[in-house]
């Protein structure tokens, strides 16, 4: 079974780190263009200035009509093109950018969780501390469980944009 999967996680893997490089993402549209262009242009005996213009339209999806394949070949050529960029390219490009716009502002900073941690670990000592003075017995602390989720760890590169500083919640 792990071998059958093995295919799928290369490929989530590549999506994954296409998905996060901008020069990756224009520079493989691009590459995606000329290439279309020039296989066009070869199929459909078109020169290479209207070949790049077809694949330009065609990968926009705007399909003026002005050129368009006559050859199943070329039809070939063009589905595959508008399917690439309109499942993958096209959403990658918008995933992208979006996630750049959108940032917690809400979520903890790395140096802000590993305060709390100090914290807690403070006054669990204060607490033991008193309750071995009242003769109370503190329950143990559960098995330590890894956090995931938004905020649990700090932004790459520094993405936050906040300067260490929580707003008071009014």
């Amino acid at each position: 079974m792990e071998l059958v999967l093995l295919p799928f996680r290369w490929t989530y893997r590549a999506l994954v780190w296409f998905a996060n490089s901008p020069r990756t993402l224009i520079t493989s549209y691009l590459l995606m263009i000329v290439v279309a262009g020039v296989i066009y242009g070869e199929v459909e005996q078109r020169s290479p200035a209207d070949a790049v213009w077809w694949a330009v339209v065609t990968a926009s999806t705007v399909g003026y009509g002005d050129i368009s394949p006559t050859t199943w070949a070329g039809r070939t050529l063009a589905a595959l093109l508008i399917s690439t960029m309109v499942l993958l390219v096209i959403p990658l490009i918008t995933a992208h950018f979006a996630s750049r716009l959108i940032v917690d502002d809400n979520a903890f900073e790395h140096e802000e969780q590993e305060q709390l941690k100090a914290d807690v670990r403070q006054m669990r000592a204060l607490l033991e501390e008193l309750a071995a003075r009242q003769g109370i017995e503190v329950p143990p602390l559960p098995p330590a469980q890894p956090v995931s989720g938004p905020g649990s760890v700090g932004p790459r590169g520094g993405r936050s944009g906040r300067a260490g500083t929580r707003r008071p919640r009014w």
